[in-house]
């Protein structure tokens, strides 16, 4: 019960913090490394990314480490395919391993850019201008990569605790100048014990800036708190609904809300809607027009997951409403073992 008391008032600290926000001007551009903001998994982005309560998914690394706790299992792993907007291409891959009687470690990586892309080069016409040229590069195409690569450490302190911690790599390059920084996520995790009620809180990309030339940009930091909760399960059924609380550094209070049927232990469909991320922001300042929030809004997708011999095999797929630009699709396929 403290450890309740102690998510529950962190929900209250944050809802007060979201009401300061919102009478001040918005934070947008504030933070760098925007594609640690992009959800990874089809399954979690399915459920609208109200995930943070979530458990026993090596997918959790990337959202709240406390998750990828193991108790019923003894390896993970999984790879997520994304196409993102623009062709961007966004990728993951997640392994972990049950240490018995240590905890759980897992290890993953997301990627996410473009290649070829055409250059338009700043190379003066009038030699004389040579020595104010800036870009030395003469390619007609260039890339743009983003990297992270983490380490993920869980542990159930308690049969109803589990807290955990990950520390990662953040890499930017685009046209040969790169940046690099390191980010630490904690996490918990705490079972209430009735119908499968699960709370959590979460702090993600607590770290360095990222630093090109003489400007730098801090990582986006954010605190989630959520909680799941599963009032219908049967042999046939089971529903599963979740809702977070997210509060970045750069924006207001996002809930996120996202709800799961599950058919038979086999077969799985979901839904999940992003409030207050999606449409016109009425906040304005110095008498700017309302502007947009974000451009993602309804997501929806299903899974499939069956046992052959001592391995279980799941594939899922995830469609996200996007404004004004083409919808995004994700895949992953999950692999896990007894």
């Amino acid at each position: 019960m403290k450890t309740m008391k102690i998510l529950l008032s962190c929900l209250l600290a944050v809802l007060m913090a979201t009401q300061v926000s919102i009478a001040q001007d918005r934070k947008a551009g504030l933070t760098g490394a925007a594609f640690l903001k992009v959800g990874v998994g089809a399954r979690a982005v399915g459920l609208g990314t109200a995930v943070t309560a979530l458990t026993g998914d090596v997918n959790q690394m990337f959202y709240n480490p406390a998750g990828i706790a193991l108790t019923d299992e003894t390896f993970q792993a999984s790879f997520s395919y994304n196409k993102w907007i623009a062709d961007i291409g966004h990728n993951s891959a997640a392994v972990s391993y049950n240490l018995e009687g240590i905890g759980t470690i897992g290890v993953g990586f997301i990627s996410f850019g473009v290649s070829d892309i055409e250059a338009v080069r700043d190379i003066p016409i009038d030699p004389t201008l040579s020595p104010d040229q800036v870009d030395f590069t003469t390619s007609a195409t260039y890339d743009y990569r983003d990297l992270a690569y983490q380490v993920t450490f869980a542990r159930n302190v308690i049969e109803q605790l589990s807290l955990g911690i990950t520390l990662k790599g953040i890499s930017q390059s685009i046209d040969g100048e790169s940046v690099t920084a390191v980010a630490v996520d904690f996490g918990s995790v705490y079972h209430i014990g009735v119908l499968g009620w699960t709370i959590a809180a979460r702090f993600n990309n607590l770290g360095g800036d990222l630093k090109y030339y003489d400007i730098a940009s801090a990582l986006p930091l954010q605190f989630s708190i959520g909680t799941a909760l599963v009032p219908v399960r049967s042999e046939q059924v089971a529903i599963m609904v979740a809702l977070d609380a997210t509060k970045p550094q750069d924006g207001p209070l996002y809930l996120f809300s996202g709800a799961e049927a599950t058919f038979m232990d086999l077969f799985s469909v979901r839904a999940g809607y992003k409030l207050n991320y999606s449409g016109v922001d009425e906040t304005t300042f110095a008498g700017t027009p309302a502007i947009k929030a974000t451009i993602e809004g309804i997501s929806a997708g299903a899974g499939l997951k069956t046992t052959v011999g001592g391995y279980t095999v799941g594939i899922d797929y995830s469609y996200t409403q996007m404004d004004l630009l083409d919808a995004a699709h994700r895949i992953s396929v999950q692999i896990g073992m007894k």
